[in-house]
């Protein structure tokens, strides 16, 4: 199955010489680049994808692997829909088993405010054809045998996914390999190169590429690339923790969200754990700047994020990270060619113990591996999918913690709206200039 996530040190599988002149540039080869450039590739274009590190090293590695339409924003779910069709057909062009599965998502409800959020979401599913509904305890108790402490009801979609993201994302890479697609890794994007405000190409470390599109898909990066060209957006970047158990017994084949824990079957017989709630915000200059749009997310939750009064160095908002750089100079990302924060050892110890005494069956809960990632958030908990306001220039990040499931899907409209063509959605929840035009911030769903 891959080690998860992909390893720090391990050496580049993509390498080669520059191409002089490509039709479509894409920065970051996670999930949303790869499925950028296979799109784009798909298209006509030929496609250079960027990587200053690994492919899938970051948030594309470490996340849950689960490939929800449960509790998504009601802009999200016909895209949402759109990825698992996608995730189903690509996964049959794959050279690996990544694991996808169609066992469900479960959310167990430990209030009378968690069930009334459930039935207020019910009716996005309604209208997307999906068939999520509340579970009744002895439905719960059938699906997870041995469960302690039984919820009085859960949100459950039994049609959503579930796969491994570290065997997945680099088999998508495979795919668009085959297709035509050129990646390169150890190789940063320094800065677009502009000619009359307009994108001519990009400068990396190894010099320059000619394009007259460029699709940035940095992830927690991104902000930090578009503020050295003078292009503010307020995204903060924020750490979540995860565990992979050693080989347990069936315990439950839908992913679930419990009160202490989330917790997914994976494909080798173990579970990824990750804490419920309170991801930790490492506090820098973008998170005072980006504060006032955060406002609104603020008051529905002001003690939703644990604060944490410094990044460690190097990390995009690290008080030392040098928001000005030019095209022949040292860039951040050359700094950091893996963005990999730490777990905290007692909190994955207590996670394997929660997770023991949920399920006493199991005994003592081994852990086989832990790792932390940083997910890039927006105010509004959806992503900014856009032309940007330089020419040339079109953005897909700020995924939120959705990127994983949805990413094929933002792929092929990335690909689409650098072509020219029109995003076969409607797009408007997530303009880039929702930030500037005075639209309210509405977070999307806390379900």
């Amino acid at each position: 199955m891959g080690a998860f996530p992909i390893g720090l040190h391990q050496p580049p599988r993509y390498t080669g010489a520059l191409p002089d002149a490509v039709d479509l540039v894409v920065i970051g080869g996670g999930v949303i680049g790869i499925c950028t450039a296979l799109f784009a590739a798909r298209g006509g274009s030929k496609v250079l994808v960027l990587e200053k590190g690994r492919v899938a090293a970051e948030q594309s590695s470490r996340n849950w692997g689960w490939i929800r339409q449960q509790g998504r924003d009601a802009a999200e779910m016909p895209i949402m829909s759109e990825a698992q069709r996608l995730w189903e057909s690509l996964s049959r062009e794959t050279n690996e088993q990544i694991g996808l599965t169609q066992a469900g998502v479960t959310y167990f409800a430990r209030s009378d405010s968690a069930r009334q959020g459930y039935e207020d979401w019910l009716p996005n599913a309604v209208a997307n054809g999906v068939k999520s509904r509340i579970l009744t305890p002895a439905e719960i108790a059938a699906m997870y045998p041995g469960l302690t402490d039984t919820p009085p009801c859960a949100l459950h979609t039994a049609s959503d996914y579930r796969a491994e993201p570290w065997v997945a994302v680099p088999a998508l890479a495979e795919i668009a390999v085959r297709e035509g697609v050129q990646i390169i890794e150890h190789c940063a994007v320094r800065c677009l190169d502009l000619m009359a405000g307009k994108v001519a190409g990009v400068v990396t470390e190894k010099g320059r590429v000619a394009a007259p599109r460029v699709v940035l898909a940095g992830g927690a990066w991104s902000a930090l690339f578009l503020r050295n060209h003078g292009v503010s957006l307020p995204q903060l970047s924020v750490r979540s923790q995860v565990a992979a158990t050693e080989p347990l017994a069936d315990v439950g084949q839908s992913a679930g969200s419990a009160k202490r824990l989330s917790f997914r079957r994976r494909a080798d017989g173990g579970y990824t754990l990750a804490p419920r709630g309170k991801p930790e915000l490492f506090v820098g200059p973008d998170a005072f700047r980006a504060l006032p749009k955060f406002l609104a997310q603020l008051r529905l939750d002001p003690f939703g994020c644990m604060l944490r009064p410094a990044a460690p160095k190097g990390f995009p908002d690290a008080w030392s990270t040098r928001r000005r750089w030019s095209g022949d100079s040292l860039s951040p990302f050359e700094r950091m060619r893996i963005l990999d924060p730490k777990p905290v050892p007692a909190r994955m110890a207590k996670l394997a113990q929660d997770f023991a005494a949920m399920f006493p069956s199991l005994g003592t809960v081994k852990l086989k591996a832990t790792w932390a990632g940083m997910i890039d958030t927006m105010p509004d908990i959806v992503p900014v999918v856009d032309h940007t306001p330089i020419d040339g220039l079109i953005v897909g990040t700020g995924m939120s913690g959705h990127g994983f499931g949805i990413g094929p899907a933002m792929g092929r409209i990335l690909a689409d709206l650098a072509a020219g063509r029109h995003a076969g959605h409607d797009m408007t929840r997530f303009r880039f200039g929702r930030f500037t035009d005075g639209t309210p911030m509405v977070p999307g769903p806390d379900v």
